[in-house]
């Protein structure tokens, strides 16, 4: 299934997306894609729904962050080798954890707003990962069965205050509408193999990055494991895996958004987003 959700900011409803690619409204059967929706047992409800019964929605509707009520937005950094690579940095023994706010969600769509000040906003494509049953101490040979999904993820990074401003990455990764999502949570019975997706982004037309999951350094199933050490998942987290190479300041010289570009990036199977950047 594709799950969904459709509105104006903060009132969004829960829609499926049916077999012809019509959004249809999900509202008349649950409250939102959140919580114990995300659970086995939730999402095997939604697949006894008549999908071609319920309302459609209208073309060009506005789409919000897939996930509703998102506890923790937990990222993993330099997790890809050929990107580890092309910043300078060694490919670490363990998970690179960091945050996002959760202030930070928008939707697929929305405008990624500039900081005021930013000379190096930047992008990256990655892989969200949706829970949905939480847990602690997971094993690794379980963890699956603990993800609800997968979904598009734009961890949009200031690299100055990431990198050269004192403290940890988290204040160059949080600022509003740095963390696009969607525009699905594609459920994990349609996603065959995660460490096989391809993934992409373009500004304004131009490729940069062109990557795929296979070069992920820590898998998914281990990631899950691994974080689960340290915090409880619980249903709604999203875990971002990290990027492949290709950012903005991987390049030579290096490249940094600015207000009136946009962002166009996907992974297979779950979609594309398209973002304007304008300043904050």
């Amino acid at each position: 299934m594709k799950l969904l959700r459709h509105g104006p900011k903060g009132q969004e409803k829960p829609g499926i997306v049916d077999d012809n690619g019509t959004v249809r409204d999900l509202s008349g059967k649950i409250d939102d894609i959140a919580g114990d929706v995300l659970s086995d047992a939730g999402l095997a409800q939604l697949t006894t729904i008549d999908i071609d019964s319920l309302p459609e929605v209208a073309a060009g509707a506005r789409l919000g962050p897939c996930v509703g009520r998102v506890g923790k937005f937990i990222c993993i950094g330099l997790n890809y080798s050929d990107h580890a690579a092309e910043t300078g940095a060694e490919v670490p023994a363990e998970p690179v954890i960091f945050n996002k706010w959760t202030s930070a969600i928008c939707g697929p769509n929305d405008d990624v707003e500039i900081p005021r000040g930013s000379q190096k906003t930047d992008w990256e494509v990655e892989l969200g990962v949706v829970i949905g049953k939480g847990g602690r101490y997971i094993e690794e040979a379980d963890a699956m069965s603990h993800v609800a999904g997968f979904c598009v993820v734009n961890d949009v990074s200031e690299r100055e205050y990431q990198l050269e401003r004192s403290g940890t990455w988290d204040k160059g990764k949080g600022c509003d509408t740095f963390g696009p999502l969607g525009p699905w949570l594609v459920t994990r019975d349609e996603i065959a193999d995660p460490q096989n997706l391809d993934m992409w982004l373009e500004v304004d037309g131009k490729r940069y990055q062109n990557g795929s999951t296979q070069t992920m350094v820590f898998q998914v199933p281990h990631l899950v494991a691994y974080l689960s050490r340290f915090m409880s998942l619980q249903p709604g987290d999203v875990i971002s895996t990290g990027t492949p190479p290709g950012v903005g300041m991987g390049q030579n010289p290096k490249v940094f958004l600015k207000p009136g570009q946009t962002m166009r990036l996907g992974i297979e199977g779950l979609g594309e987003q398209q973002q304007r950047c304008v300043e904050s």
